[in-house]
């Protein structure tokens, strides 16, 4: 390539009414192959009425060329979406849990590539952010989910930075979101279709659900666990792996690989169900014919959901028995750090915000308390020792 010369472009004007300065410049490059360039680029300088000589559009473009222009220059690196995310598949997302890929591969295929495959890195500016996003939303993507995606495009957009190439970071801040819609519901069990569910469950899934209510375990944490986890004498119970259809992987996080405690009933459940279990090789509590642990969804699919139908329940996940220990752990005057906890969420916030909505009847017996110490006009009950 040849040397870099001082540059200083050639500005024109665009439009109908010859009323846009744009700028037209060149610049060095290196590419996704790692082969350097020259390229041609062209930089909107603005209007007429903003810029109304030619000297002052050449000094907007003076400012365009500073850095190229600089001593310290170095050619930057360039790709578009598709040959990036191409490589970062390859290099990044494959270092990812199971879980993690699938759903990064979903934002990518029905989102990202759809929208911003020819779209270079640097082009990616917080009006095109924006752009992205108002997309989504038109075609009635929550903000759960948008918010999920700009989570994936911000971490390719942080890969592509420290490799060095030019691209801007995603600051939701400057972004405008869809609008909150009602707060979502998170389905759980009352107490008395938890004792039915229990009732007519069958094993191994009535130890499994009994696992799930009382210590409040993932879906694949419960699948994932083996007897070496289970201390029955001292009533503790290890998390430290997770089972993703049928794959073993490690928990959801640092934060997530803990010891909680059990209740005396839960070691009773599991005492009993020890003596009917089926060995296998890696001492599973739960496991298909092939001796893997079963996945989730066929758990619930197969099993749950029968029970669900029986008792005239409204179908839901294993998460629910998650959502009902929460409730419970509320219902009895837990704080927020203890079922934090419970529940291993990084932030005490988090539970609240998940959970808050869960009128339990603890609270509702708090707050007739409160209502009996005032009638109805506002003067103090005189029925209050």
């Amino acid at each position: 390539m040849a040397r870099k010369r001082y540059q200083q472009g050639s500005v024109y004007l665009v439009g109908k009414s010859k009323d846009k300065w744009v700028g037209r410049y060149r610049e060095d490059v290196i590419g996704i192959d790692g082969n350097a360039r020259r390229v041609r680029r062209e930089v909107i300088l603005g209007s007429k009425r903003d810029l109304p000589t030619k000297r002052l559009a050449q000094r907007r473009m003076d400012s365009v060329l500073s850095r190229i222009n600089g001593l310290d220059y170095r050619p930057g690196r360039v790709a578009t979406f598709e040959e990036f995310v191409e490589r970062w598949k390859v290099e990044v997302l494959i270092t990812q849990q199971p879980s993690s890929i699938r759903a990064v591969k979903s934002h990518l295929k029905c989102h990202i590539v759809p929208q911003l495959a020819k779209l270079r890195l640097e082009q990616f500016s917080v009006e095109n952010q924006q752009t992205f996003i108002t997309r989504m939303f038109e075609r009635g993507v929550s903000r759960k989910s948008v918010l999920n995606v700009l989570g994936t495009l911000s971490s390719i957009l942080t890969t592509a930075r420290d490799w060095g190439y030019n691209c801007e970071h995603i600051d939701v801040r400057k972004l405008r979101l869809p609008p909150r819609g009602e707060r979502y519901e998170a389905p759980h069990f009352t107490i008395d279709q938890l004792q039915h569910i229990l009732a007519i469950a069958e094993e191994p899934w009535h130890t499994l659900f009994c696992i799930l209510t009382m210590d409040g375990l993932r879906a694949g944490e419960v699948l994932g666990l083996q007897w070496k986890d289970i201390d029955l004498d001292r009533r503790l119970l290890h998390v430290r792996r997770s089972a993703w259809y049928g794959h073993v992987q490690t928990a959801k996080s640092k934060a997530s690989e803990t010891v909680l405690p059990m209740p005396q009933l839960l070691v009773t459940v599991l005492k009993k169900y020890q003596t009917q279990w089926k060995p296998n090789p890696q001492g599973f509590l739960f496991v298909t014919r092939n001796g893997r642990p079963p996945s989730s969804n066929k758990v619930v699919e197969y099993h749950l959901w029968a029970i669900l139908d029986a008792l005239e329940i409204p179908r839901c996940g294993l998460h629910a028995f998650r959502h009902s220990h929460t409730a419970l752990l509320l219902d009895s005057g837990a704080t927020p750090k203890v079922v934090q906890r419970q529940l291993r969420h990084a932030d005490a916030r988090t539970t609240l915000e998940i959970y808050g909505h869960v009128i339990g009847e603890a609270q509702r017996e708090a707050v007739e308390k409160v209502a009996s110490i005032v009638d109805g006009n506002g003067r103090q009950s005189t029925t209050i020792n």
